[in-house]
C-alpha cells in the first residue's frame, strides 16, 4: 500500500471518492459486526464499570477521581479483550477494496478468511493499540464524572419544588458527555490510527511501537490525526446519547426501587 505524504484527502474528498468508485453500499461496509458488537460491548462495559466502582469506592475515597480512573480503565480492559475479534472483522471489512465484477465478503466469510489465513491470533490484531486506547476512556470518564458532579452541585440544578430537576440534568449530562468525549478523542486519537494500520492485511505494520515509529518517520506526526474529524462526528453524538441514556435508566430504576 502506497500512502501519499504530501496532501492528505479531506473527509468530503474521501466520501466522494468512495461513492464514485465503490458506490453507496460501500459506506455501510462492516455494519453487520458493528450491530452485533455494539450492544454486548456497552453492556459489558457499564456492568464492569459499575462493579469496579463499587470495589474501588471501598479502597479509595468514594467517588474520587482515582476511583473513576481505575474503574474506567478496568472496564475498558475487559471490554477490549472480549470484543476485539468483532471490531477486527469490522475494520477488515471496511478496509476491503471493491473490485469491479467481484463480490465482497460478508461478516461470516470475513471471519472465516481471517481464521484460515491468520488463525486465532488474527482476531486479536490491534489489541495492544486498544489497550493504549484505554487512556481515552480514562480521560473521558474522569472529565465526565467531574462535570456530572459540578452539575449536581450547580445552583441551577436544584429547584424550589424539586420537580424541574430531571429535564435540565438530562441535557446537562448530554453536554457533559459530549465535552468529555471530544477532549478525550483529541488527546488519545493516535491509537486509532495505529490500530487501523495493524489490522490491515499484508502490511509492514507488526507491533504497536514499530507502527508508531514507522508512521512518524514516513508520514510525520500529522498522520496520527488523519480521520479525526470523522471520528469526532461519529463519537461525540454517540457518547452523548449513550451516557445520558444510561444515566436516565439508572435514575428511573433507582426511583422505582425506592
Amino acid at each position: 500500500m502506497v500512502r501519499p505524504t504530501s496532501v492528505t484527502p479531506g473527509l468530503f474528498q474521501v466520501l466522494k471518492s468512495i461513492l464514485e468508485k465503490e458506490g453507496p453500499k460501500s459506506l455501510f461496509r462492516g455494519l453487520g459486526p458493528n450491530l452485533v458488537g455494539v450492544a454486548p460491548s456497552r453492556a459489558v462495559y457499564f456492568a464492569c464499570y459499575s462493579k469496579a466502582k463499587e470495589q474501588f469506592n471501598g479502597i479509595f475515597v468514594p467517588n474520587s477521581n482515582i476511583v473513576h480512573i481505575f474503574s474506567a480503565g478496568s472496564a475498558a480492559f475487559v471490554t477490549n479483550t472480549l470484543m476485539n475479534p468483532i471490531w477486527m472483522v469490522k475494520t477488515r471489512m471496511q478496509l476491503e477494496r471493491k473490485v469491479r465484477g467481484s463480490k465482497q465478503m460478508n461478516t461470516l466469510q470475513c471471519a472465516r478468511y481471517v481464521y484460515q489465513t491468520e488463525g486465532i491470533r488474527g482476531f486479536y490484531r490491534g489489541l495492544t493499540a486498544s489497550y493504549a486506547g484505554i487512556s481515552e476512556t480514562i480521560i473521558c470518564f474522569a472529565i465526565y464524572e467531574s462535570l456530572k458532579k459540578y452539575l449536581k452541585e450547580a445552583p441551577l440544578a436544584s429547584s424550589t419544588n424539586g420537580t424541574e430537576k430531571s429535564s435540565p440534568s438530562f441535557f446537562g449530562l448530554m453536554a457533559a458527555a459530549a465535552i468529555s468525549k471530544g477532549c478525550a478523542s483529541c488527546i488519545a486519537y493516535p491509537h486509532e490510527v495505529i490500530r487501523t494500520r495493524l489490522r490491515e492485511e499484508g502490511t509492514k505494520y507488526k507491533s504497536f511501537v514499530q507502527t508508531a515509529r514507522l508512521v512518524f518517520r514516513e508520514e510525520g506526526y500529522l498522520a496520527f490525526y488523519r480521520g479525526l474529524f470523522a471520528q469526532l462526528i461519529r463519537q461525540i453524538p454517540n457518547t452523548a446519547i449513550v451516557l445520558s441514556t444510561y444515566e436516565l435508566i439508572v435514575y428511573l430504576l433507582e426511583d422505582r426501587t425506592q
